[in-house]
């Protein structure tokens, strides 16, 4: 059952973090095991809209490893909508992956794709007529709407910064919209060369919004899904000292940044910051076992 009782905020500290600034993780990957993070704020008005407009279900996109697709999944079937994942990527001898095996034992129709066709083609209407469909990662104004909600689970205006990880800049979006006017929102791109954010992010932005946002695009380690010592044994060390969690993908790459500015003197004196955690540990399964310490 996805419930937002379930999420925590959690203040922490490291052996880097001064004392003149405090900082506290919002634990939305504790929503719900598989439906994690900020998935479901980017499902929840897709699904309320397909099912207000009589829709034969969900059509979706996403890679073999994809956090939305086995999320979709999960959603849809506690909404008794039927799925469909388009998926980039020829599939490999009937071998699939835990996601994809998720996500089908959940109900997902998987419909595989080459490469090519998955980026030539993803208007899904024509071939699948009656079907809503939401973009990969859940990137439209539904999606940002939904993510809007996230700064109200508990009291959050006391935070003067906001730092989230960004894929498709849907829960950055939603987070600029909701935020109040004294707090900086920052979002730290995972993926290499993301310039092109800037615009994704702006579309889904509510009129005249004049909250300060800003993205920082130096601190993706070599790409998406791209991965290093550093990073496994900063994983793991965040883990020590603080008993949270993270991803190779997004959320270890966002306290690593956190880190990185800090010890830039990025932040003022007495700031107070809030992460995002949104989720995705699913993706730390792509690692030998051992690797990592939890």
């Amino acid at each position: 059952m996805i419930s937002y009782n379930n999420i925590t905020l959690e203040s922490f500290q490291t052996t880097w973090l001064p004392e003149h600034i405090h900082a506290a993780m919002l634990r939305l990957d504790k929503i719900h095991p598989e439906v994690s993070g900020n998935k479901w704020f980017k499902l929840k008005y897709n699904i309320a809209a397909a099912k207000a407009n009589n829709n034969t279900g969900i059509l979706t996109y996403g890679g073999a490893y994809s956090n939305h697709i086995a999320a979709t999944a999960l959603a849809c079937k506690e909404a008794a909508l039927p799925c469909t994942g388009i998926i980039r990527g020829e599939e490999h001898n009937g071998q699939l992956n835990h996601t994809l095996q998720t996500a089908e034992n959940n109900g997902m129709k998987l419909v595989f794709v080459s490469r090519e066709d998955y980026r030539n083609d993803k208007d899904g209407e024509t071939v699948y007529p009656g079907y809503h469909v939401v973009p990969e990662g859940g990137h439209n104004a539904l999606g940002a709407k939904g993510c809007e909600e996230i700064l109200s689970i508990f009291p959050t205006t006391n935070y003067t910064h906001i730092l989230c990880a960004v894929g498709t800049g849907t829960t950055l979006a939603g987070l600029i919209n909701s935020a109040a006017p004294h707090q900086q929102i920052i979002g730290i791109p995972v993926l290499k060369g993301a310039q092109y954010l800037e615009k994704e992010v702006t579309d889904l932005l509510h009129p005249n919004n004049t909250t300060r946002w800003q993205l920082l695009y130096e601190h993706h380690g070599g790409g998406y899904a791209k991965k290093s010592p550093a990073l496994i044994d900063f994983i793991n060390t965040i883990y020590k000292e603080t008993g949270i969690p993270t991803d190779i993908i997004y959320t270890g790459k966002l306290v690593m940044a956190f880190r990185d500015l800090v010890q830039q003197g990025y932040f003022p004196a007495n700031s107070n910051i809030l992460l995002i955690h949104s989720g995705g540990l699913q993706g730390n399964l792509s690692l030998p076992p051992g690797v990592l310490s939890f």
